[in-house]
C-alpha cells in the first residue's frame, strides 16, 4: 500500500471516529469529548446529577513548571502573597472573619483567601499555609448554632450572602488539601440554614442575586462528597432566586464581573435538572455578551465596569476581576461539558488579557485593561470609560479593593486545570504549560505525567509517563481549534491523526515507564476581522494575539499621592509604601498605525529569557515584522484616553512604515485591534 493511500484511509477512519493503530500497542482516535463514566479514582457527580466527563484534580496534584511556575513565585512575592501585611481590609484587628465585633474584611478576606490558599498549597509554602490556616481555623471555630457561617451582614434587611459564596470556594480548596473533617458539617449546616431562609429574603441584593451560581456550584461540590440528599432542594431554591440567566437575546445584568460569573449558572443548574436548554443558555449568554460588546481580541468584552450601549470600542475593557472570574467559569465549564471550546477560550483570556493586567513583578495591577490602550494613567476618563474615578487605568497596588484582593485566584486556578482526570480512568491535557502531574488512572494506579514545553511560544508539547508498572489508560490530548494539521508521535513513532482541530486525540496504550508522547500544534499567522468595530483587524499566532510593540515609559509614583488614591484604598499601619508604588505608563513611540494586512508578516524568534518570564516587551521570545500606515488624526480624546478607532474615511499616510508586533500579553501598552490601511469600500 503506497504512503498516500495509507494516509487517506487513516484520515477517513479518524474523521468518522474510528481508530487508527500505529503498531500493536498504540491506538489514536479523534473524539469530540472524553467519555463520561463514574470515576473510582476521584469524586464524581453522584446521581441524580449529570455525570461530568472531566474532574479537577486535588490542589497540588498539578505542579506547574517553566513560565507558569515563575508567575506563581512572583505572585507569592507580589501583591497576593504579601497583601495580608499591606491591605487594611485584611488587618486581623477587628476583622469580621475573626470576630463578631469586627467592622471590615467582609468581601476582601474570602476574595483574597481563595487565591492565596491555592497558591500556598501548590507551592507547598509553609509560611503561607500557616497564614491561611489562621483564617480557616477562625471560620470553622466560629460557626453559629443555627448553621450560619461567617459575618452577619444585611442589605435592606435581608441577609447578605455574597461573601459566604466566595469563602465556600476557599473552604473547598482547603478541604481538598487538608481533608479537615470540620469542613463538611460546616458547609452542610450552612446550606440547611440557607434552605430555611424565606424566598422573600433570599439572595435579595445586587451581587448575591446575580452570582447565585457560585453558591450552587458549592452545593454540587458538597453533595458529590456526602450524598446527603437533604441539601438537594437547595439547588432549585438557588436557581429560582438567582437572576434569570436564561433570557432570550438578553442578559439580566451588564456589569462586567456579574456577566463573567453569572453566565455559567444555567450550565451549573443543568447538572441537576438535566435539561439541555439550560446548558445551551450558558452558550447563548456567552455569545450574547460578545455579540454586543466583545468585538475585539483577547477574549473579554468592553464592559469597563458596566457595559453601556454605544461603548464597544476596543479602547473600552474589562476589570481584572472580570478577567479572573471568566477564567474560573471557563475552567468549570471545561469539566461540566468536556467541550474544548472552553479551554481554548480560557487560554485566550489568560495569555492575552490577564498577563497584561498586572505589572511583571505582580505588585500592582490595573482596574481596567483593554485591547487598545495607548495610555495607562491616573486621570479621570469618564464618560469614555464607565466609573469616572481616579486610577482606573494606572498600575496600582490599590486599583480598587475588589481586583486588589480577587486577582490572586487567576494563575493558581489555571495551574490546577492544566491536566484533569477523565471519568473513564484516564487523564486529559487541557491547558498547555510545563508541569508535572501526579494522578490516579485505571483502577487506582498512580502515575506521573511530565509535560515539557514553552507553549504558547513554542509549537511542541512533550509528555513523559512515569509509572513503576505497566498500566493501560486513555490519554486525551486537547487540540486547539486553531491548530490545523496537528501531529502526534509516541516514542518517536508517528501516529496519524486528522481533523483533530477543536477536538481531542484519545491515545490508548498500555503505558510503560518513560513512554513519550509528542504533540505538535502548528502555529500560523491568521487574521480576524471585527466587522462591528469598523472592520478592524487583529493578528493571531496560534493562541497568541499580536499587538503593536510600543515603547513603554514607566513612571513611578507614591501610592499615597491623592492624585492616585481611591476612596476604598487603605493601608495597614506601618507599611513601607515605597515598596508599593503606582505606575503611569506612557508611550515612547508612535502607536497610531493602521495595519497593512496584505503585506507579509514574518516571525523572528529570540532566546528564551534567562529569568523564565516571557510576558514583557523586553523578554518576549517572539516578535513579528509587519507593515503599518500612520493615521495622523488618531490620538487621545478630550478625556486624555485612547480615542475611538478611526473610520475608513480618516486619512492615512501615503507611505507605509515597518512596524513590530509582539504577543498582546507581553504589551502593557498596546494596539491589538488595528484599523485597516486600505479600508474596503
Amino acid at each position: 500500500m503506497n504512503n498516500i493511500f495509507r494516509k487517506a484511509i487513516a484520515a477517513a477512519l479518524i474523521a468518522t471516529g474510528a481508530a487508527f493503530s500505529a503498531g500493536a500497542q498504540t491506538t489514536a482516535t479523534v473524539v469530540d469529548r472524553p467519555q463520561a463514566g463514574n470515576s473510582s479514582n476521584y469524586t464524581s457527580f453522584r446521581a441524580p446529577l449529570v455525570q461530568a466527563p472531566l474532574l479537577k484534580l486535588p490542589v497540588g496534584a498539578v505542579q506547574p513548571k517553566g513560565w507558569l511556575r515563575e508567575y506563581l513565585v512572583r505572585q507569592k512575592d507580589g501583591l497576593n502573597g504579601q497583601l495580608g501585611t499591606v491591605s487594611a481590609w485584611l488587618d486581623k484587628n477587628n476583622n469580621q472573619w475573626l470576630s463578631d465585633a469586627g467592622d471590615h474584611g467582609w468581601e476582601e478576606v474570602p476574595y483574597w483567601l481563595r487565591g492565596y490558599c491555592s497558591l500556598a498549597y501548590i507551592l507547598d509554602d509553609d509560611d503561607m499555609k500557616k497564614e491561611a490556616q489562621v483564617w480557616f481555623d477562625s471560620v470553622l471555630a466560629n460557626l453559629k448554632s443555627d448553621g450560619f457561617l461567617g459575618p452577619h451582614n444585611y442589605e435592606n434587611g435581608n441577609p447578605e450572602l455574597w461573601a459566604q459564596m466566595v469563602m465556600l470556594w476557599a473552604l473547598q480548596t482547603y478541604y481538598e488539601y487538608s481533608g479537615d473533617e470540620r469542613v463538611i458539617p460546616a458547609m452542610t449546616n450552612y446550606f440547611k440554614w440557607e434552605m430555611n431562609v424565606p424566598d422573600s429574603r433570599f439572595l435579595k441584593g445586587l451581587w448575591q442575586e446575580k452570582r447565585g451560581g457560585d453558591n450552587l456550584w458549592s452545593v454540587l461540590w458538597l453533595y458529590n462528597r456526602t450524598g446527603d440528599e437533604s441539601i438537594l432542594p437547595l439547588i432549585d431554591k438557588l436557581h429560582a432566586n438567582t437572576s434569570n440567566w436564561t433570557m432570550d437575546n438578553d442578559l439580566p445584568n451588564w456589569h462586567g464581573v456579574n456577566v463573567a460569573q453569572g453566565f455559567r449558572e444555567p450550565a451549573t443548574y443543568y447538572m441537576y435538572n438535566g435539561e439541555p436548554a439550560m446548558l445551551q443558555a450558558t452558550y447563548n449568554d456567552f455569545n450574547e455578551m460578545r455579540k454586543r460588546y466583545g468585538q475585539m481580541p483577547g477574549g473579554m468584552y468592553a464592559a469597563d465596569e458596566n457595559a453601556r450601549a454605544g461603548y464597544f470600542d476596543p479602547r473600552n475593557g474589562a476589570e481584572t476581576c472580570a478577567i479572573v472570574e471568566q477564567m474560573a467559569s471557563d475552567e468549570i465549564l471545561m469539566g461540566i461539558t468536556g467541550d474544548p471550546f472552553w479551554a481554548d477560550h480560557c487560554e485566550n483570556v489568560a495569555l492575552n488579557s490577564f498577563t497584561a493586567s498586572m505589572a511583571p513583578d505582580m505588585k500592582s495591577l490595573r482596574y481596567i485593561t483593554s485591547a487598545n490602550m495607548a495610555i495607562s494613567d491616573e486621570k479621570l476618563h469618564g464618560p469614555s470609560i464607565d466609573n469616572n474615578l481616579r486610577g482606573m487605568l494606572s498600575m496600582s497596588p490599590f486599583s480598587s479593593r475588589c481586583c486588589q484582593h480577587n486577582h490572586g485566584m487567576g494563575w493558581p486556578y489555571y495551574a490546577e486545570h492544566l491536566v484533569m482526570a477523565t471519568t473513564d480512568g484516564g487523564l486529559a491535557t487541557m491547558l498547555y504549560a510545563a508541569n508535572e502531574t501526579t494522578a490516579k488512572v485505571a483502577d487506582g494506579k498512580e502515575v506521573t505525567l511530565t509535560e515539557t514545553t514553552n507553549y504558547p511560544f513554542d509549537e511542541t508539547v512533550s509528555l513523559t509517563v512515569g509509572t513503576d508498572a505497566d498500566v493501560a489508560f486513555p490519554l486525551y490530548l486537547r487540540v486547539p481549534a486553531w491548530a490545523e494539521g496537528a501531529t502526534l508521535s509516541v516514542n518517536g513513532a508517528p501516529v496519524e491523526v486528522a481533523a483533530a482541530a477543536g477536538k481531542y486525540v484519545r491515545v490508548d496504550r498500555t503505558w510503560s515507564n518513560g513512554d513519550v508522547v509528542e504533540l505538535t500544534l502548528p502555529m500560523d499567522i491568521t487574521y480576524q476581522n471585527w466587522l462591528q468595530n469598523k472592520n478592524s483587524v487583529s493578528v493571531n499566532y496560534g493562541p497568541l494575539t499580536l499587538s503593536l510593540k510600543v515603547d513603554e515609559i514607566w513612571d513611578a509614583h507614591d501610592s499615597r499621592d491623592p492624585a492616585f488614591v481611591q476612596d476604598d484604598s487603605h493601608w495597614q499601619d506601618g507599611v513601607d509604601a515605597s515598596l508599593w508604588p503606582c505606575y503611569v505608563l506612557r508611550p515612547g513611540s508612535d502607536w497610531n498605525y493602521a495595519l497593512d494586512a496584505d503585506s507579509k508578516i514574518t516571525v523572528e524568534r529570540k532566546v528564551w529569557p534567562a529569568d523564565n518570564f516571557p510576558f514583557t516587551a523586553e523578554n518576549v521570545p517572539l516578535q513579528f515584522k509587519a507593515t503599518g500606515v500612520k493615521v495622523p488624526s488618531w490620538g487621545y480624546d478630550e478625556t486624555g484616553m485612547t480615542d475611538l478607532l478611526p473610520t475608513k474615511y480618516a486619512p492615512r499616510d501615503a507611505s507605509s512604515t515597518p512596524i513590530t508586533l509582539i504577543p498582546m500579553g507581553a504589551a502593557r501598552l498596546r494596539i491589538a485591534a488595528f484599523p485597516q490601511a486600505t479600508p474596503a469600500e
